[in-house]
C-alpha cells in the first residue's frame, strides 16, 4: 500500500488504474521479496547454509576419496571409461587428473563459505563440462543425477544473498 501512495504522489495525486495498481504491487512484491530482517530471512539464511555445507562436502568428499585412494588409478579407471567416445585421449588423462583436486578446493570453498559466488559459479561449470562428457558416453542414470547438482548449484548462485553463515559474511564484517 505504501508503494501506491508514492506512485500517486508522483503522479500528482492522481488515482492509478488497475493495470498501474497492478503494477504497482509486482514492483512492491519483488522490492520486498523474500523478507531478509524477519525470521523468515533468517529460515532462509539457516537453511542456505545448510545446502551450501551440504553441496560442499559431497564435492569436497568427492575430490579427497579419489586422492586418498589414488589420482592414477582413479585417471586410469576414467580413461578407460571414456575410450570409446570421440574425446582425446590426452585431454580426458589431463582432466582426469585434475578433477579430485578441482573437486576437492571447490568442494571446501563451498563448504566453508569462502569465495562463495565464485566457488558455485566455478562448481556448476564443473557439472556442465561433467554432464558433456556423461552424455558422451551415454549414462543417462548419472546425467540425471548431474542434474540434481546442476539445480542445486543455480538455487545457491541465485539465493546467494542469504549466505549469511559463511567466511565470506564474518571477513565482510570485520573489515
Amino acid at each position: 500500500m505504501r508503494e501506491y501512495k508514492r506512485i500517486e504522489k508522483n503522479r500528482g495525486g492522481k488515482s492509478m488504474n488497475e493495470t498501474e495498481q497492478a503494477a504497482a504491487q509486482t514492483l512492491a512484491t519483488k522490492e520486498n521479496w523474500p523478507p531478509a530482517a524477519s525470521s523468515a530471512g533468517r529460515d532462509y539464511s539457516v537453511a542456505y547454509a545448510l545446502l551450501r555445507a551440504t553441496l560442499g562436502m559431497n564435492i569436497a568428499m568427492h575430490g579427497f576419496s579419489r586422492i586418498f585412494a589414488g589420482v592414477g588409478g582413479f585417471a586410469a579407471g576414467l580413461e578407460k571409461q571414456f575410450a570409446a567416445t570421440p574425446l582425446p585421449h590426452i585431454a580426458v588423462a589431463a582432466f582426469a587428473h585434475a578433477l579430485p583436486w578441482a573437486e576437492a578446493a571447490i568442494g571446501l570453498l563451498i563448504l566453508f563459505g569462502v569465495a562463495t559466488r565464485v566457488a558455485l559459479i566455478l562448481g556448476a561449470l564443473l557439472i556442465l563440462v561433467l554432464t558433456f562428457g556423461t552424455n558422451l558416453h551415454q549414462d543417462w542414470n548419472v546425467a540425471g543425477l548431474q542434474l540434481i547438482y546442476a539445480v542445486a548449484y543455480a538455487l545457491l548462485i541465485a539465493f546467494h544473498r542469504y549466505n549469511a553463515f559463511s567466511l565470506d559474511r564474518l571477513f565482510s564484517r570485520t573489515k
